[in-house]
């Protein structure tokens, strides 16, 4: 359990309490909880899934992988491609459902991530392709995460963008957003429209419910 707050008096009212009542005991510091690593600095709060990220690269056998730059082409269009060779349904499930886990605290894969995970019901080779890309990428930066420290406000800022039928089965568009608050980011999200936009401002617009501030 994790327990947080700005007031310490209160924290340590609540942990006596749930001691009480429980049978559990203080940890300290936060350091790790559920693959997510959590370090302290002068410059502020650092999360990451690094050891996660090690673990996954090794189930595959690609921890001795040639690490690439790049998580997917430019102007990639992901499709359907029925002619490419048939692979482990079981398996490209469980590893998109990792990459997807991953991306609480690698908002840079998100994108790419998004895209294999559109095709979980008749994966190909050409999609466990792109999947074993991200992993080569992960390899070069493992210990990437996101860094929460005091700017000195509070101020929040939402950036919003869509492709155009970025979708060659469906032509659907992707809506990819962002919040960030006192310049941390707290929210991101990368999803497929559920009806097709007749024009890249239509695409633009549709927020699946979000607000651009």
């Amino acid at each position: 359990m994790i327990v947080t707050g700005n007031d310490q008096d209160e924290i340590f009212s609540l942990q006596q309490y749930l001691a009480f009542e429980f049978e559990m005991k203080q940890l300290g510091n936060l350091k790790y909880f559920l693959g997510i690593e959590v370090a302290r600095s002068k410059h502020g709060i650092f999360l990451c899934q690094r050891k996660y990220t090690i673990d996954l690269l090794s189930e595959t056998g690609l921890l001795r992988s040639k690490p690439i730059d790049t998580l997917i082409e430019q102007n990639h269009k992901l499709f359907q491609c029925l002619n490419s060779g048939n692979i482990d349904k079981g398996r490209y499930q469980r590893l998109v459902g990792k990459l997807i886990y991953l991306s609480h605290t690698r908002p840079d894969i998100t994108y790419a991530v998004n895209d294999v995970s559109q095709f979980m019901h008749d994966p190909r080779k050409f999609h466990m392709d792109i999947v074993e890309r991200i992993l080569r990428y992960l390899k070069s930066t493992p210990g990437k995460g996101i860094l929460f420290s005091n700017n000195g406000n509070l101020n929040v800022e939402g950036y919003n963008d869509a492709d155009w039928a970025g979708s060659k089965d469906d032509r659907r568009s992707t809506s990819r957003y962002s919040t960030f608050v006192g310049g941390n980011l707290v929210t991101w999200r990368s999803k497929k429209q559920p009806i097709v936009a007749r024009s890249s401002a239509e695409a633009g617009i549709q927020r699946h419910g979000t607000r651009c501030m």
